[in-house]
């Protein structure tokens, strides 16, 4: 979904007015920034625009951390796409069962006397955060078709296995 259309949904819910009015800039500001920017046309560069330019231009992650965070989340960076030869379902799968009993192993220990502190927490979101980014990075590579040479192999196999 392009910025404007977000700002163009996001708008519906509570009405252009009202958002103008909270947020301190005209209608006519919000209509613009819910319209296609292209330099020539009557949409305008949105702020959602402008802040991915000052994050790319910074290339400083804690901008988007602290945007997060200020919007009760928490920021995670998909990892990158890595096209190894060798990566396997079966093992990645294996270790996303692994990270999440790693999760409950944490949470348990941490509940044991019926109170989590601080640093217990700070594990737990830790443990949390590196499931989070090990599933999305295997999301990714489905998404991306890195697991096409993993079906090709596959059918190779089980065509040198078999007894004619």
């Amino acid at each position: 979904m392009e910025s404007h259309q977000v700002i163009k949904e996001s708008c519906k819910k509570r009405g252009i007015k009202h958002i103008s009015s909270e947020i301190g800039v005209s209608s006519s500001l919000i209509y613009k920034w819910s319209q296609p920017y292209d330099g020539t046309g009557s949409g305008s560069k949105n702020p959602l625009d402008r802040i991915v330019e000052l994050i790319n231009a910074a290339e400083d992650p804690s901008i988007i951390e602290w945007i997060c965070e200020n919007s009760g989340g928490y920021f995670v960076r998909n990892p990158e796409s890595k096209q190894e030869e060798n990566y396997e379902v079966m093992p990645a799968t294996n270790e996303i069962v692994s990270q999440f009993s790693a999760l409950l192993g944490e949470i348990s220990q941490a509940a044991q006397d019926n109170t989590i502190e601080k640093r217990e927490s700070e594990r737990i979101r830790q443990v949390w955060n590196a499931l989070k980014s090990f599933a999305e990075g295997f999301v990714n590579c489905c998404e991306d078709g890195d697991f096409k040479k993993i079906l090709e192999g596959e059918e190779k196999k089980l065509g040198s296995d078999r007894i004619d």
